[in-house]
């Protein structure tokens, strides 16, 4: 399977602004991709790339006053496989876990552990561990939230979304991430590219998707409360310990989103 994917954003800057994105797909994608991703700014201005403390490409410019538009496009191949489901997999004892996977188990700016810990106690300590502890907080979390557009909030917390019922896919994930680390299973946020396929229509509009990982038994597992099926043709972008790890645009000035759109696609 092949998939087409990409992005335009559009700003208006007062002045110039400099400007970090996260518009590329993650490096263990890059093997997939049938070119590097092409990256087009209007007007023409300078991009740098880095490799961020998580692994995630990020991208430097600084907009210039006016209005720029940045479009991206890539294609890439896809087994066409759901996610896989490994249900045997077993919970890892912290004292056991690699000192670089303990800080997917700390709160962060969106995964405010402190305030969801006792909960996640109660809800979920004394049942399954692994894999079928990670699943049972993935059908709470989908059950819990009641999704919509119109509830987007960008400074929501996990344990907001847990009390207010409503969000859109950010708003899953934070929470499912953050009642795993509450029950000692390190959690990790996602973003990337899922589109529609293998799913019967009518269709929303698209827009960059959000999931977890979990590490369970040596691995990373994917998980997706959202959506709560497995899906076929993830493209990861980025992952980090929240939101904030992966913003597709932090702007450091006064700037406006004027246009914003995402497409997946299968192609032939």
């Amino acid at each position: 399977m092949r998939i087409s994917a990409g992005c335009e954003l559009i700003y208006d800057c007062p002045q110039p602004t400099p400007m970090l994105l996260m518009v590329s797909p993650h490096p263990s994608r890059h093997p997939t991709l049938e070119a590097p991703q092409t990256i087009i700014c209007n007007p023409p201005i300078p991009v740098r790339q880095y490799t961020d403390g998580f692994g995630n490409t990020c991208t430097r410019i600084v907009a210039p006053t006016g209005r720029l538009s940045l479009r991206t496009a890539l294609v890439a191949a896809d087994t066409g496989l759901v996610d896989p489901v490994h249900p045997m997999a077993r919970q890892v004892p912290v004292e056991n876990l690699p000192d670089e996977i303990l800080v997917y188990l700390l709160g962060s700016h969106y995964c405010d552990t402190d305030r969801l810990a006792d909960i996640a106690w109660k809800l979920f300590g004394q049942g399954p561990t692994g894999w079928a502890r990670v699943q049972s907080i993935c059908d709470f979390v989908h059950s819990r939230i009641k999704f919509g557009y119109e509830h987007a909030r960008p400074t929501r917390t996990a344990s907001e979304a847990f009390y207010e019922q409503r969000g859109v896919c950010r708003d899953y994930a934070h929470l499912a991430v953050t009642l795993c680390r509450c029950v000692n299973i390190p959690a990790r946020y996602c973003t990337g590219f899922l589109g529609e396929i293998g799913m019967p229509p009518p269709y929303g509009p698209m827009d960059f998707a959000a999931w977890f990982e979990v590490y369970l038994e040596g691995a990373w597992h994917t998980f997706d409360a959202r959506n709560n099926i497995p899906r076929i043709g993830r493209i990861l972008m980025a992952q980090g310990r929240d939101a904030t790890d992966v913003a597709i645009a932090t702007t450091f000035g006064p700037c406006t989103l004027a246009g914003f759109s995402v497409f997946t696609d299968e192609v032939e």
